[in-house]
């Protein structure tokens, strides 16, 4: 059943960042890619460092800053910005990559892909561009689309897809 109405709330790729689910170099489980808190509040590039940690195989790793970069569009490869490791929740479609950097992302695109009433500010109003629905490429816009992607999401979804990392096929 497709929900009815979508409102695009402006959040963009930054607000989904502070904990990215990658695939876990070592152990190929799921690891998380957060911002190190030792580093916040520092000046100039260092306060963009981010840590790996594994809680399966224990590995921990630190990305010192390179800027606040974040991957532009939801149609660019499925890797964190940080580490440029795969991300956890992905699968490759016959149209492309679908990706989120973690469930809350997951569920932004779920409801955006779901909604036969998709509505959003005027695109004269500042930033609306920038927004992660608005990045997503067309083929996930489509209503054509809907129902595979909407299967994809779900098998992304299920709990034995983090036993085995989705999208090598």
């Amino acid at each position: 059943m497709h929900s009815e109405r979508f409102f695009d709330d402006r959040r963009n790729l930054v607000d989904f960042a502070d904990d990215i689910l990658v695939q876990c170099p070592r152990c190929g489980r799921t690891a998380h890619v957060t911002p190190a808190p030792e580093h916040a509040g520092r000046p100039g590039r260092e306060r963009f460092a981010h840590r790996l940690v594994c809680g399966h195989c224990g590995l921990v790793r630190t990305q010192p800053g390179r800027g606040d970069h974040l991957i532009t569009g939801a149609g660019s490869t499925a890797t964190d910005p940080y580490f440029e490791l795969p991300l956890y929740l992905r699968a490759e479609t016959r149209h492309g990559w679908l990706w989120a950097y973690n469930f809350e992302h997951l569920a932004l695109i779920r409801r955006y892909v779901q909604a036969s009433l998709r509505e959003h500010a005027p695109w004269d109003d500042g930033g609306i561009r920038h927004t992660a629905v608005a990045r997503l490429p067309k083929w996930i816009k489509s209503a054509k689309h809907r129902t595979e992607i909407l299967r994809e999401i779900d098998q992304l979804l299920r709990p034995d897809c983090f036993r085995t990392p989705r999208g090598t096929r």
